[in-house]
């Protein structure tokens, strides 16, 4: 166990509590009924402007992956580590395009979640309670991201045991901090995570501004920083170049290489960016907003992230010429902080981390409870349940979530927590056919739609359980790219996103499905929905500002 600096300690307790009595306090902000529907406990009253937007959005995307994941595949040599840049601005017109026509038809239609928009659209309580439960499953590995990153800093601040210690010592601060977030997100929804989002960008930001600033002057200047990672992973390359070439070790470098890894690197970067928007969470973040226009304008202003993450990244390169030595990558940048900044402003880093997963993971627990209340609970236990019943089953549902993500923790290696969140990443692109290609046509047949959802499932959850982790041949889930191979069939020994290769199967099934439920004359349901819906706006009939109806409403 690390000794315990009473100063960076008080420092990051100071902010642990201040967030937790904004969460609690967050259930009067901005409250004009009481928290007993899902509009106004799990969208925030679809209240949020484009400032709160910023931040709540911003909290949704940018989590523990980008504090502790992202740096880490860095901090080991992974020289695709650098695709979550890439992939954020990818992302941003993927966001203007598609996301303000859901919007539109969400508040048309009243819908809370994506498969609600699935039922609508499709009209099929079988597609929708797939779209559903691939919601609640791929957001319990990135709760589970969200989770790990807390234990590192944990780990590091002296209050998690350190690696020998057992697990009751070890994780029982982990527990605590679960508590405090499942508590506050059951009192105030949506409204704690938007407030904490404040706290938590300013953290951040300060953080990283000061870090690629300061700790490079410390070590030389960027310059020295590269060379010494460069011949730091020389020296490891040469030293264990029998193990490499057997495959029992990944070789380590600063750039991917010609070939396979470049594959790896594009198709994360696309697979990852298609994939964001379709997590319930980041739906539910869109569907708070009050207007359409807003989403529009955050898309133009999030690519301010994407420099932070950037910058962020190149910190696991700054850990390895800081001589941070750790077995587990996780523990990289919080140790780097440790080290290099004084007691005080490493216990506003600490904090800064432990708040930017505490806000994502708030928002992510209460879109999957939301799911589970709209299309199972509702669709098929009890669909006669008031407003009332919906609302608190979304807050059971929430601390189930995210039981479940602790599982998740327990059970899956860590060693490289961004494996969780590209796991997840696998199963929720399955949901893009139904949901982005349904936004514009319903010419895709929603039994073809299911076929097609239930064979990339089950693909990309395969060759995800097939991948060992490096070293170990007979361990699961060690990573989410392969050679590419359909079923035992090798088509090419470049890795490729195993999300990818899942998605083309499963829009090439729902395409020729498609074409045979046509032939065969199969009922394709009834659309819920008008092509009018897609454009509608705050103002316009039935798109109610529900937090003062009486208010002018926005324009576009």
């Amino acid at each position: 166990m690390n000794d315990v600096n009473p100063v960076s300690m008080s420092v990051f307790l100071f902010f642990f509590l201040l967030v937790t009595i904004m969460g609690f306090l967050a259930a009067r902000w901005r409250k004009v009924g009481e928290m007993d529907n899902l509009d106004e406990w799990g969208l925030g009253g679809r209240s949020f402007g484009t400032f709160v937007a910023w931040f709540l959005i911003g909290g949704d995307i940018y989590t523990a992956y980008t504090f502790i994941a992202v740096p880490a595949l860095l901090y080991a040599g992974n020289s695709i580590g650098f695709f979550a840049v890439p992939y954020t601005i990818v992302l941003y017109p993927i966001i203007f395009i598609f996301l303000p026509r859901l919007w539109s038809v969400s508040h048309r239609r009243s819908y809370v979640t994506p498969a609600d928009f699935v039922q609508g659209r499709f009209d099929s309580k079988s597609l929708s309670l797939a779209i559903a439960f691939t919601g609640i499953l791929a957001t319990l590995p990135y709760i589970a991201l969200q989770l790990v990153g807390i234990q590192a800093v944990l780990d590091v601040i002296g209050l998690g045991g350190g690696a020998d210690a057992g697990w009751f010592r070890k994780d029982l601060p982990l527990f605590l901090a679960f508590a405090v977030l499942a508590a506050y997100t059951y009192s105030s929804g949506l409204r704690a995570p938007a407030m904490i989002a404040f706290v938590k960008d300013t953290l951040i930001y300060l953080v990283i501004i000061v870090a690629v600033i300061y700790i490079p002057t410390q070590l030389g200047g960027w310059g020295n920083i590269f060379d010494s990672a460069g011949k730091a992973f020389d020296t490891f390359n040469a030293d264990n170049a029998d193990k490499i070439a057997a495959g029992d070790a990944s070789g380590k470098g600063l750039v991917p290489t010609l070939g396979a890894s470049q594959w790896a690197y594009a198709s994360l970067s696309l697979g990852s960016a298609l994939a964001l928007f379709m997590y319930p969470h980041s739906v539910t973040a869109v569907l708070s907003t009050k207007n359409r226009n807003i989403i529009r304008r955050n898309a133009a202003l999030l690519p301010a992230y994407s420099f932070l993450l950037g910058l962020l990244a190149l910190l696991g390169i700054v850990a390895i010429a800081a001589g941070i030595q750790v077995k587990n990558p996780q523990l990289a940048i919080p140790q780097l902080f440790e080290q290099e900044f004084t007691p005080w402003f490493a216990g506003v880093a600490f904090a800064a981390i432990v708040i930017g997963a505490f806000v994502p993971a708030a928002i992510m627990s209460i879109a999957a409870a939301n799911l589970w209340t709209r299309n199972i609970y509702k669709a098929f236990i009890n669909p006669d349940a008031t407003d009332a019943q919906e609302a608190k089953q979304s807050k059971v549902a929430s601390l189930f979530v995210k039981f479940g993500a602790l599982l998740f923790v327990l059970a899956l290696p860590k060693d490289f927590a961004i494996n969780l969140q590209l796991l997840g990443g696998i199963w929720i692109l399955q949901t893009l056919p139904a949901i982005v290609v349904g936004l514009y046509t319903r010419w895709l047949h929603r039994y073809a739609l299911l076929a097609g959802w239930a064979v990339g499932m089950i693909w990309g959850t395969i060759a995800a359980y097939n991948k060992p982790v490096i070293g170990d041949p007979g361990s699961h889930f060690g990573g989410s790219v392969g050679p590419l191979e359909i079923f035992g069939i090798s088509i090419s020994n470049n890795l490729i996103y195993f999300g990818i290769t899942a998605l083309v199967l499963n829009l090439l099934v729902a395409v020729i499905g498609t074409y045979v439920c046509r032939a065969l004359s199969i009922d394709a349901g009834t659309d819920d929905t008008h092509p009018t819906d897609y454009l509608a706006d705050a103002g316009d009939p039935d798109v109610v500002d529900r937090l003062d109806p009486l208010s002018t409403p926005p324009v576009d």
